[in-house]
């Protein structure tokens, strides 16, 4: 018995490198989009994350002058300020925050069914 090495299991914190401060892995870095759906086919597409510098207002204007739908800016105690835009419109304020050079590709995850 003395030839086997007996291993004590210790704490160990599978999600620890997740929580470090100087990880990438954290959701700060990223722009949400995500779609939620409505009464029957109506849908809301949401956009999050944001930075604080950009002026949300005129970012709305212009998607809902590019993509024809209405939206407002919503304050939400846990996450800040959220875009709303009506119907799914994913993938086109996507594609326009990266040729508006507001957000790169790679910040962007698209949520949804």
């Amino acid at each position: 018995m003395s030839d086997l090495d007996i291993q004590i299991p210790t704490t160990f914190d599978p999600f620890a490198d997740a929580n470090a401060e100087n990880s990438g892995a954290g959701t700060k870095d990223y722009v949400h989009i995500r779609v939620q759906q409505r009464n029957g086919r109506k849908s809301l597409t949401t956009v999050q994350g944001l930075k604080k510098e950009f002026s949300y207002n005129k970012i709305l204007k212009d998607l809902k002058k590019e993509f024809c739908c209405n939206g407002t800016v919503v304050q939400d105690p846990e996450l800040g300020q959220v875009i709303q835009l009506q119907g799914d419109q994913r993938k086109n304020v996507s594609s326009f925050l990266v040729q508006a050079g507001i957000v790169k590709k790679e910040h962007i995850k698209i949520h949804g069914f």
